[in-house]
């Protein structure tokens, strides 16, 4: 199997500030979000330096023993460390063979949504015994984030609608980054056993870093899996349920899966780009061209935090929270 379907993408000309490279790009990036729903872009602006801290920090991080990296375990507004074994993606038999660390944008106590109780709102759970991963993931964080900004502004030139359409909608975007770690898998787990389990995003649109182990894997228009293998210097984009949704099912939201079989570590930076939680997701809004809404509107934050409840064994415990 092969990367062929799967395009790669020059993003440099929509980040010059010219209206035709812009464009140019825009009708790439259509091609692919009405086809695969997947593609690569290279140029994308984030920094390798930055890349490789955060890596480096993250793969420091979780080669501490589980019983130090337990003092951040996930909390109730979803920030932390995940064991292996607490994920199970729908209709899939076993949990997902990972663990990961996620952040989102870094919000105060004393925030106004913190305080009203906004779901998914609040600090990160740092690990204050090893202070370089908040230096050097959030600054990851916020790169990748000036990343997904871009980007959403060629998806919306794609869609043919003004380029700042998503910005009033990400002004306190919903952003979570998780750094995963995949060991490697052991032939006797067994063809039902996955790193990541067949699943499509819930969210927007997801940019992912990926190491050079390779085992992304996603399912083509033909129903067969196809590799999606590391390509130095790009990130791995793809829609997620909600930008399906938002774009009335003109953009495909493709089932994709991990299997790290290679015998190796396996690390990946997940980025799920969203919009604030209020933000309300209506397909009317991005330019039906007479077609009916196959979708009501709804809220970008219920939305997203229904799917995380329905994933994740630690929502439904009693001893956390929502």
């Amino acid at each position: 199997m092969s990367s062929a379907a799967i395009p790669l993408i020059d993003f440099a000309p929509a980040r010059s500030g010219d209206a035709a490279g812009l464009a140019a790009v825009a009708r790439q990036i259509h091609e692919a979000c009405t086809a695969t729903g997947f593609f690569y872009i290279t140029n994308h602006g984030v920094p390798q330096a930055v890349i490789d801290r955060a890596v480096g920090a993250m793969r420091d991080f979780f080669d501490l023993p589980a019983e130090q990296k337990r003092r951040v375990a996930v909390n109730s507004i979803h920030r932390g460390w995940h064991e292996i074994g607490g994920a199970l993606m729908y209709q899939a038999k076993k949990p997902d063979f990972k663990e990961f660390f996620g952040i989102g944008l870094e919000l105060p106590a004393d925030d106004p949504d913190v305080l009203a109780g906004q779901a998914l709102r609040g600090p990160n759970n740092w690990p204050a015994f090893m202070p370089q991963v908040q230096e050097a993931f959030y600054a990851y964080y916020e790169a990748i984030g000036v990343c997904g900004q871009d980007l959403l502004r060629a998806v919306a030139v794609s869609l043919d609608i003004d380029p700042d359409f998503f910005a009033d909608r990400y002004r306190k975007r919903m952003q979570r980054t998780q750094a995963v770690f995949y060991p490697p898998q052991p032939p006797q787990m067994g063809d039902d056993q996955f790193g990541v389990a067949p699943h499509t995003d819930y969210g927007c649109i997801t940019l992912l870093w990926q190491d050079d182990v390779g085992g992304l894997e996603v399912r083509n228009l033909d129903g067969q899996w196809i590799d999606a293998p590391p390509i130095d210097g790009s990130f791995v984009i793809n829609v997620g349920d909600l930008l399906a949704r938002w774009s009335n099912n003109r953009f495909a939201s493709t089932p994709h899966r991990v299997v790290n079989r290679s015998g190796k570590k396996r690390m990946s930076i997940a980025t799920f780009y969203d919009p604030d939680y209020s933000a309300v997701v209506d397909p009317l809004d991005l330019g039906l061209k007479g077609a009916s809404a196959r979708y009501e509107p709804v809220a970008a934050g219920d939305y997203i935090l229904g799917r995380i409840d329905d994933s994740f064994k630690y929502r439904s415990q009693n001893t956390i929270g929502a």
